[in-house]
């Protein structure tokens, strides 16, 4: 199951630049608990986006990068605290929560006036740094951003895998490395290795409607169970 969730999750990221902790997260929360599958994802995270830009980093638009970066510096400590205190069923019920409003928000391609020009890199920034450590889906933030800002998808991949590499490893830094045995580690390098050469390789054979439907889907599903065993817990 670890290593399945792994590989569906750096397949998704390394074809759409987003989609690992949509996909990964509540799966890797409903196996291992919220902090430490949500550390998996942050780590993951580095990893994956080094593999992207190794193609990939000419096209990075660091001036653009810069104030959503800042701005995410800013607000993981605070992710990482709320992680590392809250009770585990309120942070299931929440998190589920969050990924499942993101989802929605993107899925209808909401527009804000505020995602607007380096203020709205700052308030997206901020936003999905917190959301990043916190619950390992810092990615609607910035797909949020990058619709109201009129980005391409060929914008888009090398700037959000840039800027997943940055935020992760800030998130990583902020709570440790996840409790994992040597042989489940290795599972997870292999699981991730074959799903970021998948994700290269489906890259130019998959529109990108179809791949973002089915991206949002599953992230949609993943967010209502994490919400529903938190709630469940609760009662």
């Amino acid at each position: 199951m670890l290593g399945g969730v792994v590989l569906l999750g750096s397949s998704v990221q390394r074809l759409a630049g987003i989609g690992f902790g949509l996909l990964a997260s509540p799966g890797l929360v409903l196996l291992m608990g919220p902090v430490q599958g949500v550390a998996l994802v942050n780590c993951a995270g580095v990893v994956i986006g080094i593999a992207g830009l190794a193609t990939s980093w000419r096209q990075v638009q660091l001036r653009t990068m810069l104030p959503l970066v800042a701005a995410a510096a800013l607000t993981v400590p605070l992710g990482a605290w709320l992680a590392l205190r809250l009770p585990e069923p309120v942070l299931l019920t929440g998190f589920g929560g969050l990924v499942t409003a993101a989802v929605l928000l993107v899925m209808c391609g909401a527009r804000v006036r505020a995602l607007h020009g380096r203020g709205g890199a700052v308030a997206a920034g901020a936003a999905s740094g917190f959301l990043n450590s916190a619950a390992g889906t810092g990615g609607p933030a910035l797909s949020l951003y990058a619709v109201n800002a009129g980005w391409t998808a060929v914008e888009f991949v090398p700037n959000a895998q840039f800027y997943g590499l940055v935020v992760n490893f800030m998130s990583a830094a902020a709570k440790g490395l996840p409790h994992l045995t040597r042989p489940a580690w290795l599972l997870v390098a292999g699981t991730m290795a074959v799903g970021i050469v998948l994700g290269h390789l489906l890259a130019a054979r998959t529109p990108e409607k179809g791949a973002r439907r089915i991206i949002l889907g599953l992230a949609l599903i993943g967010g209502v169970a994490t919400a529903a065993k938190g709630l469940w817990l609760l009662v």
